[in-house]
Formats: C-alpha cells, structure tokens, sequence
C-alpha cells in the first residue's frame, strides 16, 4: 500500500510542477486571443500563393501574450514558497530571462504553427491535431532551454516533459471549447 501511495504522490508532484512550469506559457496564447486585432506580423505578404501566417497572429497580440505570461510567471514566484508548502512539492520560480522565454515562446511556437498551416494549404482557425495541442509547448520549451539550459535541465526532467506532453492536449481543448462557448473563439478548437 505504502509502495502504491508514493507512486500516486509521485505523479501528482510530477503534474504539479509541469503544470506550474508551463503556467507562463500557457497563458500567452489566450492572452492573445483577447487583446488580438491590429496589424498582421505577416503584413499580409504571401509565399506561394498563400498567406505567410494570416490576419490571426498579430503584434498587438504577440505582446500582448507575451506580457501576460511575463506577469503570471511574476506572480508564481509571489506564491511559489507557499505553495510549495501546501502541496508539499519545490515548485520552481521564474527569472525574468526564463519567464520572458517561455511566454515568447509559447507565442513564436503559435506563429510556426500558423505558418505550418498555411503551408498545408489550412485556412485560418482550421484543426490541425497535434500541431494545435502542442505547438507552444515546443516553441516554449526550445526558447527556454536556449536561454537558460541549466534552469530547464533542472525544471523540465523527463517525467515533467512527460506530464507536460500528456496534460497540455487536454488543457488545450478544454479552455478551446470555453473560449468558442462564450464567443471569444470562432472554432472550439
């Protein structure tokens, strides 16, 4: 019994601090969505014939995604010491180069996705699967291992990247359906 009860404590620690780690990743595309509008990053240039990203990815957005992802990791530091205690888990707080790097690039792994679509002949707001659970995570996890190698090497061990792999898709359709539920997305997903 005591074998099976560490095991559980063991996975919820685990999903605990993917899901804190992720936090200011995960909310830069929905910060997006709501400050949208303005001008399009692709200028309205093509390549081949097709749009480089669409009017959907924006700077005002961008920044805008960027920025609250900056502030959430600001306020996960804030609270990381309690936390911490409740849970009974160390959960990780955010230098301001790593918080700037998984917000940037949760955004810049969406702005790929974009362009990915666009390539496959995808219209603006079309399901690709896959692409559209995870495309941030990639973008996010790339930038900040870039930045900071040691901090992510610390952070996102095998388990966490695990957990962040297998939690996000499910995160990602639920705050969709929400979002297309109360009008602030065209498509749920």
């Amino acid at each position: 019994m005591t074998q099976s009860v560490d095991h559980w404590a063991m996975l919820a620690s685990t999903v605990a601090t993917a899901l804190w780690a992720m936090g200011p990743a995960y909310v830069p595309n929905n910060a997006a969505v709501l400050a949208g509008g303005g001008r399009p990053i692709d200028g309205g240039r093509e390549w081949r014939g097709r749009r480089l990203l669409g009017d959907g990815k924006t700077w005002r957005g961008s920044a805008a995604g960027t920025l609250a992802g900056v502030a959430v990791a600001v306020v996960l530091n804030t609270a990381a010491q309690s936390v911490s205690g409740v849970l009974g888990v160390s959960l990780p707080t955010f230098p301001l180069p790593v918080a700037f790097a998984l917000a940037a690039g949760a955004m810049a792994g969406d702005v790929g996705a974009s362009f990915l679509k666009r390539r496959t002949g995808r219209e603006r707001g079309a399901s690709f699967p896959g692409l559209d659970q995870l495309d941030f995570v990639v973008g996010a996890l790339i930038a900040v291992f870039l930045i900071a190698p040691g901090w992510t090497s610390g952070v996102f061990t095998l388990p966490v990247v695990l957990a962040v792999v297998l939690v996000t898709p499910a995160l990602h359709v639920g705050t969709n359906v929400i979002a297309y539920a109360t009008g602030l997305k065209a498509e749920p997903w």
